[in-house]
């Protein structure tokens, strides 16, 4: 009877037994195949990190490339825009001297059909001498005016420049000088550091002489002096004004050289 009843116990205890052990045995599988899979996911993630990183050093690579391609450019477009800007001065200031050489010997022309006009000497006569008065030689010319004003405005002497450029055109309102002699009227303010008047004179020049090239000179020195005074969105607007009332005037590039350094 005692051996029956401890055979079912002893049973039950290696079942017992036996099912802990295969249960640990199933666990550790489990983990092994946990492992392996985290092992896995985590070779995966690794390689998508590299693959990332090597794509960040790709696109940091093809930036900076990018970045001195844009650099470059700027420099060669600065470089481009200068070396424009001081060939546009080279040639004014041939044109100037041009032109100062065709006013100096338009002066010379008058000066001398001017003497050639001149009444000869009255031969000496044994009768009575007449003395009333003749009329005197005519005056200086427009060309004789205006260059003999510049070389006074060349010397310093703005005051005297001023009055015979200002003689010029109360003589001469419709000489070819006019125009220029009003920008140099504007000129002489400005070397007496008179900027208000300077730029009075240099707006009457626009408002007479509209047509004349020496509207875009006069409207280009106002908006140089309006940026140097601080005032950029008066300045701004004088520039545009140039690039669309004078659009084939050297000083249509000089402002739109101006127009791009104040960030239009």
């Amino acid at each position: 009877m005692r051996a029956r009843t401890v055979a079912p116990l002893a049973a039950l205890v290696l079942g017992g037994c036996l099912a802990s052990k295969q249960d640990v045995f199933l666990l550790q599988n489990q983990l092994s195949t946990m492992q392996v899979a985290s092992a896995r996911a985590d070779s995966a993630r690794a390689a998508q990190m590299r693959m990332v990183l090597e794509q960040l050093v790709q696109s940091n690579d093809s930036m900076r490339a990018v970045g001195s391609r844009l650099a470059k450019l700027q420099s060669t477009v600065a470089t481009d825009h200068y070396e424009m800007g001081r060939q546009i001065l080279q040639i004014q200031e041939l044109t100037g001297q041009s032109q100062r050489r065709l006013q100096e010997l338009r002066a010379s022309l008058e000066e001398r059909n001017q003497m050639a006009a001149a009444p000869a000497p009255v031969a000496p006569s044994s009768g009575p001498v007449d003395t009333t008065s003749r009329p005197a030689p005519g005056g200086p010319g427009p060309a004789q005016l205006f260059q003999s004003s510049l070389d006074q405005l060349r010397r310093g002497s703005s005051t005297v420049a001023r009055r015979g450029f200002e003689e010029l055109l109360r003589s001469y309102p419709t000489s070819e000088d006019a125009p220029e002699a009003m920008v140099y009227i504007a000129e002489t303010y400005a070397a007496e550091r008179n900027q208000v008047a300077a730029d009075s004179v240099y707006g009457l020049v626009v408002q007479r002489y509209p047509s004349s090239p020496k509207a875009a000179t006069a409207l280009y020195k106002h908006a140089l002096s309006l940026r140097a005074a601080g005032r950029t969105t008066a300045a701004r607007a004088a520039f545009d004004r140039i690039v669309k009332d004078y659009p084939r005037s050297d000083e249509a590039a000089l402002a739109r050289e101006q127009l791009r350094t104040l960030g239009r």
